[in-house]
């Protein structure tokens, strides 16, 4: 089982860290600059997020593919805003011309406001979850059915779909702790993606999604999602640690936004918020940004040497997650400390394991 290392674009370089009003304007250099730094730090992908007034993620992924050779790319997209069988060939448009260096994660999408920026209003959380099931099923059969095809579903009627452009191999991301989302992720990913919890948290999601795959007759891998933060000495990664919470607390209170005690909408965000209950988890998980956050979103770390971190995402890997998406508080210059200081020691460990025959231990 290889390791993945997914990086991370979110168009400009700021994040909770950073105070004033965050914006979600194009910063072209940074775009450039990032790229340039995962690519040459090693990285396999970087994700392009989706947000409902943010720049639309395929775009930024053709303009990524334009400028680069080697790097991958996730494309987060939501089901519902276009036609599937649209969507399919756009997807499988992009790996064509990117020489198969896109895969796709699809956002279900979990909070009612954020929805209804785009349209969607008054649709409920299990309904999204069977919308997004059959817009897959729509998907894959647009991607690999040799004749023209119908369809007639609760959310979709399509007459003699047909597509000549097809991806080689274009994995498909998705997430969610629900039961409509495991089983939406079992029948339908290639990879499920969860947010950093503990090694106890983390064994039993994806024993629950290994279960829903194997209903299905399929295998599937595992992505979590994490914010390292490593520096010389494990002091000084705590330090840094501190001062990030800090930030990230005089920018909430400026904002006027509130400073723990959110209720997220939607269950892994809540998972999340649970393992917040104390500031440090197992060896050196890192929870407190995601208690003052309201766990929204890759809000969890590992604290410590890059040798020590390392060795923390080793302990994930023994238990079947083979893709880490890592993205720092200072995105680019932590992506360029990551690519020199931590992906080689993984890739090390990892390749080390693999000789030895000790892929995993869970």
């Amino acid at each position: 089982m290889s390791v993945n290392f997914i990086g991370y674009i979110g168009f400009n370089n700021t994040s909770e860290i950073h105070g004033g009003v965050r914006s979600r304007a194009l910063d072209l250099g940074y775009i450039q600059d990032a790229l340039k730094a995962q690519e040459e730090g090693g990285f396999d992908r970087v994700l392009i997020p989706f947000g409902s007034s943010s720049p639309e993620s395929q775009i930024v992924a053709a303009y990524g593919a334009a400028l680069t050779s080697r790097l991958g790319f996730l494309v987060a997209h939501r089901p519902g805003f276009t036609q599937p069988t649209l969507a399919a060939r756009q997807l499988a448009t992009l790996d064509q011309l990117s020489n198969g260096r896109v895969a796709v994660h699809i956002i279900t999408g979990g909070a009612d406001e954020e929805m209804a920026k785009d349209g969607d209003v008054g649709t409920t959380k299990a309904e999204r979850y069977a919308r997004s099931d059959e817009y897959l099923e729509i998907v894959r059969k647009e991607w690999s059915s040799a004749k023209p095809f119908d369809h007639d579903g609760k959310f979709y009627h399509i007459r003699r779909a047909a597509s000549e452009v097809r991806p080689d191999n274009l994995p498909v991301f998705f997430g969610g702790t629900s039961p409509e989302a495991i089983d939406v992720a079992g029948r339908h990913a290639d990879v499920y993606a969860t947010w950093g919890e503990t090694l106890d948290a983390t064994r039993e999601v994806v024993s629950r999604v290994r279960a829903s795959a194997a209903r299905y007759g399929r295998s599937i891998g595992f992505s979590l999602s994490l914010r390292p933060v490593i520096a010389e000495t494990e002091d000084a990664a705590w330090k840094r640690a501190k001062e990030i919470e800090d930030l990230v607390r005089a920018n909430r209170e400026q904002q006027g936004l509130a400073v723990s005690g959110h209720r997220p909408p939607n269950d892994g965000s809540r998972r999340l918020l649970e393992t917040a209950s104390y500031n440090r988890r197992d060896a050196r998980l890192w929870t407190g940004v995601a208690a003052l956050t309201g766990a929204a979103g890759n809000s969890t770390g590992l604290v410590g040497t890059p040798e020590q971190v390392a060795d923390g995402l080793i302990e994930y890997y023994r238990y079947g997650i083979n893709n880490f998406l890592i993205r720092g508080f200072d995105p680019l210059e932590d992506a360029k400390h990551y690519g020199t200081l931590l992906i080689p020691l993984v890739r090390e460990r990892v390749a080390a394991l693999e000789a030895s025959g000790e892929l995993k231990a869970g």
